[in-house]
Parts: structure tokens; sequence; C-alpha cells
């Protein structure tokens, strides 16, 4: 089991390693002038060309790749005496927890990954992150519970009662919302619950988890808010949920145990417990660890449409602004939530079932 785990460990650092050097590529050779942005039309030359030498953009492509692996590793190397250096060890950019000098003025730092500042607002890309990455937790937690509690109770009852009514209806609901896009969801519920309804529902179209209370005093925590963009982030899942499970039980339920069980006497919720639901699980787990790790990635249309401050509207924004560190630093946090989730589903089917290892 150890080493079926470091090799997926090593698959997950190739693909994170990937991922670092298709963005770093990508947002280096697109046009554009971050000392321009943060100075506006009317800057001199000589105070973009600070600017840059400030940002290392004055070094050659294979240099600031260098660095920026440098500043993005939890271990970095850095010099202490060279202000002017690529490597020099700037305090105020990064958050050093432990420190080994050697030599006369180098030094190893175990800090927190430096994902460079805002070219707009100058704040670090971390503590950006750091407020963003909360809302967009809850609201992927929130939808896929959503998700998880009616779509494996209506695919049991699918799956209990095949080919009825209930069954036929599930598929058809089931197969529209896999079919119905995040972006138009988003607007046709937002639309329908908070502009024609909203006096019957109460819901806002915006979904900030915090309001401003009626004398301006301060904010309040308002969950209501989450209902629309949870609910709408969770239909595909939702519809995905049920079609596993109702196919999951269906090849369960005709095994040969099942009819051992059967014959033996025990009833029908005790075989539907104790024997196949823990069987028919593996599909609907990797259906839910994918799904949670897309969402808490960011569910960008969503997101931006209920202007949910998370993820996916800090995104569109550095898009919209040219501001290429917190695009960048989305993406990957993206990339590590999502090979992490992918590990962390591997070694649950290991255990759950042991084929898997030996595959």
């Amino acid at each position: 089991m150890l080493s079926f785990i470091l090799k997926r460990l090593f698959y997950g650092f190739l693909v994170l390693f990937g991922v670092i050097t298709v963005v770093f590529l990508l947002f280096n050779v697109l046009p554009g002038d971050p000392a321009r942005m943060m100075l506006g039309q009317r800057a001199d030359i000589a105070s973009i060309e600070a600017i840059n030498r400030d940002l290392g953009r004055d070094r050659p492509l294979h240099i600031q790749y260098v660095n920026y692996l440098n500043d993005i590793s939890p271990v970095s190397y850095h010099t202490l005496d060279d202000r002017s250096s690529t490597w020099y060890l700037n305090t105020e950019n990064y958050d050093v927890a432990w420190q080994l000098e050697f030599g006369e003025a180098s030094v190893l730092v175990l800090k927190r990954p430096y994902l460079r500042r805002s070219y707009q607002s100058q704040r670090k890309v971390s503590d950006i992150l750091a407020e963003a990455i909360p809302l967009t937790a809850l609201l992927a937690f929130v939808s896929i519970a959503i998700a998880c509690f009616l779509g494996i109770i209506i695919g049991i009852i699918s799956a209990l009662y095949k080919d009825s009514v209930f069954d036929r209806l599930a598929l058809v609901i089931s197969v529209f919302g896999m079919s119905l896009p995040s972006f138009f969801a988003a607007i046709l519920i937002a639309w329908l619950f908070a502009f024609l309804l909203a006096d019957y529902t109460g819901l806002s179209m915006f979904g900030s988890l915090y309001s401003i209370d009626d004398f301006g005093e301060g904010a309040y925590l308002d969950l209501k808010n989450l209902i629309l963009p949870a609910v709408t982030l969770g239909i595909r899942p939702l519809a995905i949920v049920v079609e596993l499970t109702r196919n999951a039980f269906l090849d369960v339920l005709s095994q040969d145990y099942i009819r051992t069980a059967k014959a033996k006497g025990l009833n029908r919720f005790g075989i539907i417990t104790r024997h196949a639901f823990k069987n028919a699980l593996n599909p609907i787990i990797s259906a839910v660890s994918g799904w949670f790790a897309s969402l808490m990635a960011g569910a960008v249309f969503v997101e931006y449409v209920f202007d949910w401050k998370g993820l996916g509207v800090i995104m569109v924004d550095g898009l919209e602004q040219f501001d290429f560190p917190v695009v960048m630093g989305t993406l990957l946090f993206i990339s590590v939530v999502l090979v992490l989730i992918n590990i962390l589903v591997d070694i649950i089917y290991g255990f759950l079932d042991p084929r898997v290892r030996l595959q």
C-alpha cells in the first residue's frame, strides 16, 4: 500500500510540474506591460524600467522560470547580501518559517509559497486567495452535499422501482440536468427566483455571504444568499449522482450474494444498507470527488452571475484587468486542489478495493 501511495504522489508531482510550466510560459508570452499597467499610460521610461527590474522581467526567460519555481516552492534558495540579485531574500515578500545559512551569504528557507503580487492592488496573491478560498469552499461543500443527499436517495428509489413512473421521471430530469450549461442555469434561476418571484422567495440575485444592516452599521451573516448559487452549482452533479447511484445499485442487486442474502430471509432494508450500499459506493465516490474538485476550484460562471466573491470572480476580474499574477495563482491553486483530491480518491479506492492496488 505504501508503494501505491508513493507512486500516486509522484504522478501528482509530475502533473503539477507540467501545469506550472505551461501556466508560466503562457502568461509570460502574452502581450502586455505590467509596469505600464501599474503606473498608468503617462509613466516615464525610467519608472517602467525600474518596475520591470523589480519584477525580474528584465532577465532572460529561463532565469525568470527558475526564479518562479524558487518562489512557489516551500523550500527555496536565497542570498542575503545583494539586493539587486534575482535570489535576494526579501522578507516583505517571503513568509519565512525556518532558514539554514550556509556559505557567506547563502540560505535555504522553509516558507509559504510566494505567488507574487497583484499588478493592480500590489497585495500578495496569497492574501487575495486566502479571502476567496473559504467562500468557494463553502459554496462547493453545500452544493455537493445537496447533490449527494438528494442524488443517492433518488438513485436508490429509482433502482428499487425500476421502470416505474418515478424512475422514468428521474431519468428525464437527470438528462436535462446534465445537459443544462451552468451559465444558462445560473441566469435562468437568478431571473426566476431572485427577480420574478423575489417578493415571495425573499432571495437576492447577489450571493454575498455578508449583508449590511438597514442602518449601515456593519455586516452580518446572511446564509439565505447561499441558496441560489448552491442549488445552481449542484444541478449537474445531482443529475450525475442520480444516474450513477441507480446504475450501480441495479448492477449490485443482480449479483449472486444479494440473491443469497434474499434466500436467507434478510429483509430488504438490511440487504440494501448492509450489502448493496457499500459495494455500490465506488462509482459514486469517483463522481463526488471529481465534481467536488471542480466546484472547489471555482465555478466561474455561477460565482460571477451571483457575484459570489470566490475564486471564479477573482479569476474573471484578473483576466479583465490583465492582472496575470492573480490569474496564475488561482490556476495553480485549482491544479493543486484537483491533483490532491484525485490522489486522495485513488488512496480511498485502494482501501475499498484491493484490486486497484494491484493494477
